[in-house]
């Protein structure tokens, strides 16, 4: 990052996003920040936080000496990933928009947005790495383990990375607060956002109801003893343990499959029930970061964020269809999350479990 810069930043109003623009312009580049709005159908709800955000990010970037904009992108992203996001919640899948949000909007429609404003580059606050080598763009692990974010950045191509930096990918996170709180910007102990962004920390089932239609059906074993009833398919994911009403002796109930044809959801009794633990899993929708799959071979892959790397093998990918197997069966793969191929530190890419 030797060279000075034209470098549009996204700007969220959180902590990570904020110390992205004030390195940048510490090092001297040419810095505008721009506030992506991407959600208005409830902004005046009290579970969203977008006018509470866009005014910190205004006040941070009036704090580093930089112009902002509020740019909306609402449509693009009700179209790109909201309408995906219901689809798969009805089709009895458990989506990540984050994913989509990243390959759709951020390094999209705003990077897009970003190069009309004469940008070289976009920045984000995201933790995680890029390697240059033989003009090729390697996407790689933030230094910081705890909060690595290259798995929700799986989908970017060489054309965007290329574009792209990510200056917290060599800082730890109490050293990006300890900066922000140097730097005097009033939002160096804002709490990290959780959860998905257009829902906030809204109740998740409240939410879904106002979209799609309720479903009740019946919760059986595998075996098809009736356990109780769920309010609807889409409220439920593999995996989940709280929420289900199954009291009782014993060991804890856990969802392990659903029924979609029959509206049934599997219920297990025990963490290591044999319906619960996968030893491989087939994906689709694949995106690779080098544009082009990797050799069939050694890998460690994710299959949730936040989960230790998993040793699997790649096998041969026909007809845009990936399997992979593991070496120890892996816990509540989910269809509709991803799976994230790993190289040692480098993030090969993924696609969509199935």
């Amino acid at each position: 990052m030797s060279s000075k810069k034209r470098v549009v930043v996204g700007m969220s109003g959180g902590v990570d996003s904020s110390v992205t623009a004030w390195l940048l312009k510490q090092q001297g580049h040419e810095v505008i920040g721009v506030f992506m709005q991407n959600w208005e159908d409830d902004n005046d709800d009290e579970y969203c936080s977008i006018k509470e955000d866009a005014a910190d990010a205004i006040a941070v970037a009036d704090i580093v000496g930089i112009d902002i904009e509020v740019v909306n992108f609402a449509k693009e992203y009700k179209d790109r990933v909201f309408k995906y996001f219901l689809d798969e919640y009805s089709a009895g899948r458990t989506p990540n928009p984050d994913v989509l949000c990243n390959a759709e909007i951020k390094f999209k429609a705003f990077l897009d947005y970003a190069m009309n404003l004469g940008a070289e580059v976009i920045a984000t606050g995201h933790y995680a790495r890029k390697v240059e080598q033989g003009g090729r763009h390697y996407l790689a692990k933030a230094v910081d383990d705890t909060k690595d974010q290259s798995y929700f950045l799986y989908r970017l191509n060489q054309s965007q990375l290329s574009r792209s930096w990510f200056p917290l990918g060599d800082i730890r996170k109490t050293e990006v607060r300890r900066m922000a709180e140097e730097a005097q910007l009033p939002n160096f102990g804002k709490k990290d956002s959780t959860g998905i962004c257009f829902i906030g920390e809204r109740p998740f089932r409240e939410f879904l109801n106002r979209y799609l239609p309720r479903s009740p059906g019946p919760m059986v074993t595998p075996e098809g003893k009736v356990m109780g009833q769920h309010e609807g398919l889409m409220y439920h994911t593999i995996g989940q343990r709280k929420g289900l009403g199954i009291g009782g002796q014993g060991e804890p109930w856990f969802v392990a499959a659903k029924d979609i044809p029959n509206n049934k959801l599997i219920v297990v009794q025990g963490h290591d029930h044999p319906l619960l633990l996968k030893p491989e899993l087939t994906a689709q929708q694949l995106s690779w970061t080098q544009d082009d799959a990797p050799q069939p071979g050694r890998y460690t892959a994710k299959t949730r964020y936040r989960q230790q790397d998993a040793a699997c093998t790649l096998l041969a990918i026909e007809e845009g269809v990936c399997t992979v197997q593991f070496d120890e069966p892996q816990w509540a793969v989910t269809p509709g999350q991803s799976v994230v191929l790993y190289d040692h530190d480098i993030c090969l890419g993924g696609g969509i479990i199935q």
